[in-house]
């Protein structure tokens, strides 16, 4: 793991659809993940709508972002959920299955999918990476890899 954000890039020349799922589950964790990338895309996707979709749990949001992304209305998705590491392999095997399935819908539907559904093993790494204007903030590193990924699509169809 990085011991500190990439840049800010360059501020988007125009607003963009942008959505975020969020898991209820841990929501008060999930919330700064996304006051975070809200924070951070005020500053660099300014004019940007940004509709905020809640989901039970991490394992249901790639049907969160699949059912945004079959609407055709949006140009990147932020997918945001807190795991606990235990003693099982349960966290495993959701960590895993939300993997594959954000990378999934994202190259099936052509449409960037920040992953930021984390696996944490205790509270202090829930603060240095959930918590609003933490150096770690994950949220803000998520804003930051959409806008760089948006530019990039948009360099790559001139």
């Amino acid at each position: 793991m990085s011991a500190e954000l990439p840049d800010r890039p360059d501020p988007l020349t125009a607003p963009r659809r942008l959505a975020i799922i969020a898991s209820r589950y841990n929501e008060e964790l999930v919330d700064g993940l996304i006051e975070g990338a809200m924070t951070e895309l005020s500053i660099i996707a300014t004019g940007s709508d940004v509709e905020i979709v809640r989901v039970p749990g991490s394992f249901e949001i790639p049907f969160g972002v699949q059912t945004l992304m079959l609407r055709g209305e949006v140009d990147a998705v932020f997918a945001f959920g807190v795991i606990w590491e235990g003693q099982t392999r349960h966290a495993d095997l959701i960590a895993t299955a939300v993997t594959n399935s954000l990378l999934d819908l994202s190259l099936r539907f052509k449409v960037p999918v920040l992953h930021e559904v984390l696996v944490l093993q205790d509270e202090e790494q829930a603060i240095a990476r959930c918590t609003p204007g933490a150096e770690l903030n994950r949220g803000t590193e998520a804003a930051r890899a959409a806008v760089r990924m948006l530019t990039m699509l948009d360099e790559l169809r001139d």
